[in-house]
C-alpha cells in the first residue's frame, strides 16, 4: 500500500517546478500571461522615461521663465527684453515676441482695443505653451488608470488555467496548482508595479506642471504692464490715442 503512495509523491514532485523565482515563474507562465507581464514591464518603462523627461523639461522651463520674468519686472522696456529674448523658444520669450508683434500691427496706437488684442495673444501663447509642457502625461495618467486591471485579467487567465491543470491532472492536491497560481499572481503585482509608480509621477507633474502655468500668468500679466509703461513713457494718453 505504500508503493503507489510513493509513486503519486513521486510524481507531484516531478510536477512541481524547482525554480520558483520571479524570472523562474515568468518562463513557466501562459503566453497570455507572458504577454501581460511584458506589458506592464513596457508601461512601467514608458512611466519611468516620461518622468525623467518632463522633469527635466520642467526643471528647465521653469528656471528660464524665472529668470525673463525677473527681468521685465526690473526697470526696462518691451523693446529691450524683444531684443534679449530674439530668436529664443521658451514660453515668455513667445508671450513678448506676441505682444512686440500685436503693437507692430497696432501702430503704435493705444487705443480701447489695443490691450483686449494684446490680452487675447498672451492667453493663446499661454495655452499653447500650457499643451506643449503637458504632453506625455496623458499615457502615465493611463497607465496608472489601467495597468491594475491589465495585471488582474493576467491574473483570472492563469489562475483559471491552473483551474484547468486541477481538472486535467484528476488532483485536489495544492502542490500541483500552486505554482500556476504563483504565476498568476505575479501578474497582479506587476500590475501594481507599474500603477504605483504611474499615479504619483502624474501627480508630481501635474503640481510642476501647474505651478508653470502660474509662472506664465505672472509673466503675461508683467509684459501687459511693460506695455503700458512704454506707451505711458511715449506721452499716448488713452484720449489722445483715441481722437
Amino acid at each position: 500500500m505504500l508503493l503507489p503512495r510513493a509513486a503519486s509523491a513521486a510524481a507531484t514532485e516531478a510536477l512541481l517546478p524547482h525554480n520558483l523565482s520571479p524570472w523562474g515563474m515568468f518562463m513557466g507562465a501562459d503566453v497570455v500571461v507572458k504577454s501581460v507581464m511584458i506589458g506592464l514591464a513596457f508601461a512601467s518603462l514608458v512611466t519611468w522615461t516620461v518622468w525623467l523627461a518632463k522633469t527635466l523639461e520642467l526643471s528647465r522651463e521653469t528656471r528660464i521663465a524665472r529668470r525673463r520674468t525677473a527681468l521685465l519686472e526690473s526697470d526696462t522696456t518691451l523693446a529691450q527684453v524683444e531684443h534679449d529674448s530674439q530668436g529664443k523658444t521658451d514660453a515668455v520669450a513667445q508671450l513678448i515676441h506676441s505682444a512686440v508683434r500685436e503693437t507692430a500691427l497696432s501702430h503704435g496706437m493705444f487705443d480701447d482695443g489695443f490691450k483686449e488684442r494684446i490680452a487675447l495673444r498672451l492667453e493663446r501663447v499661454e495655452h499653447a505653451m500650457s499643451r506643449r509642457i503637458s504632453r506625455g502625461t496623458g499615457v502615465v495618467a493611463t497607465i496608472g488608470a489601467t495597468a491594475p486591471f491589465v495585471g488582474l485579467f493576467g491574473t483570472v487567465w492563469g489562475i483559471m488555467n491552473a483551474f484547468i491543470g486541477i481538472s486535467e491532472a484528476h488532483t485536489t492536491n495544492l502542490a500541483v496548482v500552486a505554482p500556476g497560481i504563483a504565476e498568476a499572481l505575479l501578474a497582479t503585482a506587476l500590475g501594481l508595479v507599474a500603477a504605483i509608480p504611474a499615479v504619483v509621477i502624474y501627480n508630481q507633474l501635474v503640481r510642476g506642471i501647474t505651478s508653470y502655468r502660474a509662472l506664465l500668468g505672472d509673466a503675461s500679466a508683467q509684459v501687459m504692464l511693460l506695455v503700458s509703461r512704454d506707451h505711458g513713457r511715449r506721452g499716448m494718453p488713452v484720449a489722445r490715442a483715441a481722437e
